[in-house]
């Protein structure tokens, strides 16, 4: 098995380096989580940086990293096709906007479209 690769300070769970010796952590506050009715979220079609490949991207959530896994893998299945969660966004592969945007209607999320 290889290392795992490390995408941000999060993936070394939570530890502080300091050479300071008088140095205390203070733990950040999680943020407050909305129900999906509160949710504004936004989906925007986007091709740039991506090999000219067209991804959906739905932005916007309040809510927790496992919460928002089980989102994406639901709008994954329901679609048809590939994505995945990054940084509190859901990308799925394909243009699939209006699709989306009624899958997430009926899970009682506020959701408009953004863009073309």
């Amino acid at each position: 098995m290889g290392k795992k690769k490390l995408n941000s300070l999060e993936d070394l769970g939570g530890f502080v380096f300091s050479t300071n010796d008088n140095f205390e952590f203070e733990k950040a506050e999680e943020p407050d989580l909305l129900p999906p009715k509160k949710q504004f979220l936004e989906a925007k079609f986007s091709n740039k940086g991506r090999g000219g490949k067209t991804v959906t991207v739905i932005t916007g959530f309040v809510a927790v990293e496992e919460e928002l896994k089980n989102l994406g893998k639901l709008l994954k299945t329901k679609c048809g096709v590939g994505g995945s969660v990054k940084d509190n966004e859901i990308i799925i592969q394909g243009n699939y906007r209006d699709k989306i945007m009624e899958i997430l209607k009926k899970e009682g999320y506020n959701i408009k479209r953004v863009g073309g």
